[in-house]
């Protein structure tokens, strides 16, 4: 087996994080490198050319690296072809990046969209726990927490009750004007996404 196969499986992120992830990739104005060839060029220039620096990011030989820098290889196993697409997409247009961020933190919101079990607590009555699909807005307040959670490196367990705490605000208590002192949290969570909105934040009643 070839150095470049010899790799230990990637490490998956969880739902709630690839879907920050994709919401993202979503507002790039221009295509990521699809190439492992054209990943690494471009994961280069994010690191002033240095095939040490590059090789310890993605787990690999500096000689790996090398080698599909100057095309002689071209077909990564899962492991680096998962580790190439994440940093690629990680360093693309970063300004794009920020830009949507400070927005949903700031005017716009997120709007998520969630199939999950919802369990509730509250001081009076509420319905039975179960799976529902819930779409609905987060307030720019909660969107900031959320994505300054993400850039600290939280994982899915630190972002699950933020999540439900914006989901409760918007959608449960509609903003603190029904259901006072209920709170929700949501488990087994089977699909996930978010969306960077344009224009100012909206509540929806």
């Amino acid at each position: 087996m070839s150095e470049h196969e010899q790799q230990q499986p990637a490490p998956r992120r969880g739902k709630v994080l690839e879907a920050l992830a994709r919401a993202e990739r979503k507002v790039f104005t221009r295509p990521v490198p699809k190439s492992a060839n054209a990943q690494v060029k471009f994961l280069l220039t994010r690191v002033k050319g240095s095939t040490k620096a590059l090789a310890e990011r993605l787990g690999v030989s500096r000689r790996t690296v090398e080698r599909y820098r100057a095309g002689k290889l071209t077909a990564p196993q899962k492991r680096l072809q998962a580790a190439l697409v994440e940093e690629t997409e990680s360093e693309w247009q970063p300004q794009v990046r920020a830009q949507a961020r400070q927005q949903a933190s700031t005017s716009s919101g997120m709007m998520v969209e969630v199939t999950a079990y919802f369990g509730f607590t509250c001081s009076g009555s509420s319905d039975e726990g179960r799976i529902r699909t819930i779409t609905t807005p987060i307030s720019p307040t909660y969107a900031k927490q959320i994505l300054e959670l993400q850039e600290a490196g939280a994982t899915e367990e630190d972002l699950h009750p933020i999540v439900a705490e914006a989901i409760t605000e918007s959608y449960f208590t509609e903003w603190g004007t029904r259901a006072d002192g209920l709170r929700a949290d949501f488990t087994h969570v089977q699909a996930i996404e978010f969306l960077f909105c344009p224009g100012r934040f909206t509540r929806l009643l």
